[in-house]
């Protein structure tokens, strides 16, 4: 394997090791509602993307067209604004299982995409690391069912399994464009582009937060200051520090391996999740962990000759 594509691995690991946490946050939080919990942590995102871009804004920002400004609002409505609403409200309403049965179902969705660019790995080489992926999903799912009920309506079961069907849309189509835009312009390092994403989600966060914040002074002093310290937390190691570390993956690697990549993001939820629940996972779950882990360790045997050129 190429000193590219272990670059690359190991950025899309970390990535997935922060990002667990997004799974971890609705659970820890959920008196509140989805929209006050993306409201929370985009704004905290957009006030430290500023603030770290502050010393160069004007060179960087001269070097961006329309073009770029929209692709940029775009990115931060379906990646992070309307992605994280509608997991908050699948983990929520349908339960942490169901969302992570759905929402683990991208990196098959993205590694479809990434087999029909030009020069790519082809599907029928792929399936087999997929359907290792998928078993391990299911295997989670499977076990975690039993003791994850979600929301007791079945209306807002139902509703939260759209949201996760919707949090997978939503993400997957982020993810495609994110990877295409980071090729197109790389002159633009990934954590810049990261940090550009953020000032615009904060301002679409600043949006959502009226409607989001309304009448919610119900709460105690106490309460307020656990939610934003947790929303600042995400903000700052899921959004900050995950998005600038898949950004470097998604320009290491090809498509159809950076997509199996976002398996980590599972497997680090299932850890937090145990702790959480101070437990020890099960066997199901153990042979879950195994087979996501050789889905992707066969997908990238298979991409030993890189597919896209050094950034940076």
């Amino acid at each position: 394997m190429s000193g590219q594509m272990v670059r690359g691995v190991a950025n899309g690991v970390l990535a997935g090791a922060v990002w667990g946490l997004v799974f971890l946050a609705p659970q820890v939080l959920g008196e509140f509602s989805p929209f006050q919990l993306s409201a929370a942590r985009y704004l905290a995102y957009g006030v430290v993307a500023m603030l770290l871009l502050a010393p160069r804004w004007r060179p960087l920002v001269a070097r961006l067209g329309r073009a770029e400004w929209l692709s940029l609002f775009r990115l931060s409505l379906l990646g992070n604004i309307l992605y994280y609403v509608l997991l908050a409200a699948a983990v929520q309403w349908a339960g942490g299982a169901s969302a992570s049965l759905i929402v683990g179902l991208l990196p098959v969705v993205l590694t479809v995409v990434g087999s029909r660019e030009a020069g790519a790995v082809s599907f029928r080489a792929l399936a087999p690391s997929m359907v290792l992926c998928l078993a391990g999903v299911g295997l989670v799912a499977f076990e975690a069912f039993r003791l994850d009920t979600g929301h007791g309506d079945p209306i807002f079961r139902l509703l939260g399994l759209a949201c996760a069907v919707g949090a997978l849309g939503s993400w997957s189509a982020y993810s495609v464009d994110n990877a295409r835009w980071l090729a197109r312009r790389p002159d633009i390092s990934s954590h810049d582009w990261s940090l550009l994403t953020g000032v615009v989600t904060g301002a679409l966060a600043l949006l959502l937060a009226i409607p989001a914040f309304w009448g919610g002074s119900s709460y105690a002093p106490g309460e307020w200051a656990r939610f934003w310290g947790v929303a600042a937390g995400v903000a700052i190691l899921a959004s900050v520090v995950g998005n600038g570390l898949w950004n470097q993956a998604s320009r290491l690697l090809p498509l159809t391996l950076s997509g199996q990549m976002i398996v980590f993001e599972t497997l680090f939820a299932l850890l937090y999740g145990f702790l959480w629940s101070q437990r020890w996972p099960t066997g199901l779950e153990v042979l879950a962990i195994g087979c996501l882990v050789a889905g992707v360790l066969w997908c990238a045997s298979l991409h030993r000759t890189p597919q896209v050129s050094p950034a940076e």
